[in-house]
């Protein structure tokens, strides 16, 4: 299975957005948005008067008025609910795709007799076990109970590298829908039907129950307030035309009514709400609502759980440090030969770096090797070989206890190396070739890359950064400088995370939590953002606000700037669709009264043919700028890393100046057309 995250639009989903736009026309749905609601009660109007023109009294203009009126108003309509479709369809496509393959993949069901029966993974419940083997896709979410395989988990976070999942531990929770690339597991279904990731991300994707953001309904009340002081001015305009004998025709007044409130907002508001989701969702960053989304464009501080999150969560092999006297070859060829038949991520991770180093050792070298397991009760592993070698790494004192009952000596510096890597934070190895000791394998939780240089954009986007992690200060504040947060909090219990974070909030602030352990659940949960790592627990998954299907903290920051464009973007239009009303009142209000009136001609600065060119190419403009502004709604206004008085000062030139420009521009083009076609 593979989730399709296009790029381009499709045919398809352009066809279906048509269609839904029409659709979209039921008065129940539109009234839902109160500004386009009062657009839809034009239209019918106006639909009416163009067959019956002296339906409402006496009229002068001619039915074709009223069509051409109608018309208008009927595109408008149809702009706005294609946006909205447009938005929805991207989703839809995504949701289409995870719906067959969840309908296709069939399960494995361990009975009490230890058989096992195929079903249909729609079928299954919690507390069910499953088998899977190599190749095969997990039918629904679970706990690893038994078994260790790498996981293909492609088909939800797009990265081709397998992950490592085991039973036990925080890394023991599988997703439905992600793939069995080696061994098998046994697995635990912890989800009802309906309840599933998957069945959550279908939902989401789909955008079916996106709830409204409060700066959303802030913004919906704001235009349905607008709207209505438009409806009262243009009520008040009547008695005024009939004192000053100017007959008003109701079509006119809908049009005036029409381009005066903030249409252009009102019909892109929706699905500028819907693409911010349905961008963070192409991120790989699994958004449960759109509040999370637009709350994340308002963080003031992250706290991140170090394990897992800022470090890989695995001890790897950083260095081979020798003691005196044995040459770095040696050292380096001894760890690779004590870890060659090492499958842990250790033992794994000192191969590769031996390897990196350009040592290497052919398989038949160690054939009829003996393997020394790791127990707990010697805490070494290693080999010993036909020659006669025998081979071994573990905690230092394991080794020197080792080595001194073969009668060797312990190094002079051995001491020295083992306190300076234990001070910086690593997990030092003692690696031994019968009874000496060769040196030191330097262990650590390594910091995932490039973390520092996004810490830094965070820094600069204002947003202050805190490690929390259990370790002890010396080795905290080494990982902190390695990672390059601006604070850290060490020797940290689940209880000290959510003190954390209500401290900053009691500030005012907000503040956003990644982690992936199921310690770290109840601060995702008190976060104004939570999100969690995919390769965590259930748990940390089920009390966050969003996933990140790539386990990668760093995600936050494009998750970030994706609230913060979605912000500006609805910002950028209300402040564009505001500002064109300017244009409009020179084009339309000197063409209602200048026949009373002809010293308003002054205000028809663009010297318009005609009142009724005026009025019909300011409607026509209010039309057709709605489908011209869908790729910034669906896009979003590009954010760049600025102050936040910067970056509103840049928008309202742009966007606020713009706004009044283009309209301008734009209605006399459109009025130029219609009088040198002879329309009007």
């Amino acid at each position: 299975m593979a989730v399709e995250r296009k790029k381009t639009l499709t045919k398809d989903i352009l066809n279906q957005a048509i269609i839904d736009s029409f659709k979209k026309l039921n008065p129940w749905v539109m009234i839902k948005n109160p500004v386009m609601f009062v657009v839809e009660v034009g239209t019918v109007i106006t639909f009416l008067l163009s067959f019956v023109p002296d339906l409402f009294g006496a009229t002068e203009v001619g039915r074709s008025y009223n069509i051409a009126v109608f018309l208008i108003l009927l595109f408008t309509l149809l702009f706005a609910n294609f946006a909205e479709a447009l938005a929805e369809g991207r989703g839809k496509a995504q949701a289409d795709s995870l719906r067959k393959t969840k309908s296709d993949t069939m399960a494995r069901v361990v009975q009490k007799d230890g058989s096992y029966k195929e079903v249909s993974s729609t079928t299954l419940r919690k507390g069910d076990i499953v088998r899977i083997e190599i190749g095969e896709i997990i039918p629904s979410d679970g706990e690893i109970i038994e078994g260790l395989a790498s996981i293909d988990e492609s088909a939800i976070t797009g990265e081709s590298a397998p992950v490592i999942k085991e039973a036990g531990g925080d890394f023991s929770s599988v997703t439905g829908g992600t793939r069995v690339a080696s061994d098998y597991i046994v697995v635990k279904v912890t989800t009802d039907p309906g309840e599933s990731f998957l069945d959550r991300m279908i939902a989401l994707v789909e955008g079916a129950k996106r709830q409204k953001t409060p700066n959303e309904i802030a913004l919906t009340t704001l235009l349905a307030v607008l709207t209505l002081i438009f409806l009262i001015v243009i009520m008040t305009m009547v008695p005024m035309a009939q004192y000053l004998n100017v007959k008003l025709e109701i079509s006119t007044l809908i049009a005036l009514l029409v381009c005066l409130i903030p249409t252009t907002i009102g019909g892109l508001l929706s699905a500028i709400g819907i693409a911010g989701m349905d961008r963070v969702t192409q991120f790989n960053v699994l958004a449960m609502s759109g509040k999370a989304v637009e709350a994340a464009g308002d963080i003031d501080t992250m706290i991140l759980d170090k394990t897992g999150t800022i470090t890989f969560g695995n001890r790897m092999a950083s260095e081979f440090v020798p003691v005196n006297g044995v040459p770095a070859r040696d050292i380096t060829f001894a760890a690779l030969q004590a870890s060659v038949k090492d499958e842990t991520p250790e033992g794994r991770s000192i191969v590769e770096l031996a390897n990196k180093l350009g040592e290497s050792w052919p398989a038949g070298a160690y054939e009829g090797a003996e393997v020394v397991e790791f127990s707990a009760e010697t805490r070494m592993s290693g080999l010993n070989l036909t020659t006669g070698l025998q081979i071994r790494k573990g905690a230092v004192d394991a080794i020197k206890k080792y080595a001194a009952a073969l009668g060797g000596k312990i190094p002079a510096d051995l001491e020295t190396i083992t306190n300076r890597i234990a001070k910086a934070g690593g997990t030092p190895l003692a690696v031994a070739v019968n009874e000496r000791i060769y040196g030191v394998i330097y262990l650590k939780d390594t910091v995932k890359p490039g973390l520092k240089e996004r810490f830094a954009e965070l820094r600069a986007m204002g947003i202050k950064t805190v490690m929390c992690t259990g370790d002890n200060p010396l080795t905290a504040a080494t990982i902190a400088l390695e990672a390059g947060v601006d604070e850290f909090i060490a020797e940290a219990k689940p209880e000290d995370k959510i003190a954390a974070i209500k401290k900053e909030q009691q500030e005012g602030k907000l503040v956003a939590m990644t982690g992936d352990g199921t310690n770290d659940a109840p601060a995702l949960a008190q976060a104004d953002v939570g999100l969690a790592m995919n390769s965590g627990t259930m748990a940390a998954k089920e009390a966050a606000n969003m996933i990140d299907l790539d386990s990668d903290p760093t995600k936050l920051l494009s998750v970030i700037s994706i609230g913060k464009q979605l912000l500006i973007t609805r910002g950028a239009l209300t402040t564009f669709s505001i500002a064109n009303d300017i244009a409009k009142y020179f084009a339309i209000i000197p063409a209602m009264f200048i026949l009373a009136m002809p010293q308003l001609q002054s205000l028809n600065i663009m010297n318009l043919a005609s009142p009724e060119s005026a009025i019909l190419s300011a409607l026509i403009f209010n039309a057709i700028i709605i489908p011209l502004l869908i790729p910034i709604a669906m896009k979003g206004v590009k954010y760049r890393a600025m102050s936040a008085n910067r970056l509103l000062s840049r928008n309202v030139l742009l966007y606020g100046i713009g706004g009044v420009v283009v309209p301008f521009i734009g209605i006399k083009i459109i009025d130029m057309v219609l009088h040198g076609l002879n329309i009007v």
